[in-house]
């Protein structure tokens, strides 16, 4: 997991070989594309831009993914994302290879809570248990993009 601002971008370029085209094309984001799915390459690379509201941690759900990671940008809002080791993790809802993602309980054990802020973003491997869209003190619209990347 790797938490940091867009400006910084650069220096995790050489970790993957679809982030440098990843952060490119959150570089040149027009912050009025509307909600949907963007093929950045082939469908190796592909933008996720939605808008949605903030929740209690209660309701939202804690997931991995196998074949594919995420860098989930902020581009408007603020919003926390609990980080778990997938190790750690109990499986509540199976691995469905149609979604790429298997769900599970909250953690009985540690875990972080990031805050992502407008400009941010946060890099989630297969391996790491993430919870999205938990609200921060009390629920708020966030405008996010989140590039899926095959690992």
């Amino acid at each position: 997991m790797i938490l940091d601002a867009l400006g910084n971008a650069s220096t995790y370029e050489k970790l993957h070989s679809s982030f440098s085209r990843a952060f490119a094309w959150l570089a040149s984001y027009d912050p009025t594309t509307p909600d949907g799915r963007y093929a950045i390459s082939d469908d190796s690379l592909i933008a996720i831009v939605q808008r949605y509201d903030t929740a209690p941690a209660e309701s939202k759900k804690w997931e991995t993914h196998r074949v594919h990671g995420d860098i989930q940008y902020l581009v408007e809002g603020a919003e926390r994302i609990g980080y778990a080791e997938r190790a750690t993790l109990t499986v509540k809802t199976p691995y469905n290879p149609e979604k790429d993602a298997e769900f599970y309980q909250a953690p009985t054990g540690s875990s972080t809570l990031l805050e992502l802020n407008a400009g941010s973003f946060a890099i989630f491997l297969p391996w790491d248990g993430h919870q999205p869209g938990v609200m921060i003190d009390s629920p708020a619209t966030v405008h996010k993009v989140v590039i899926k990347f095959r690992w």
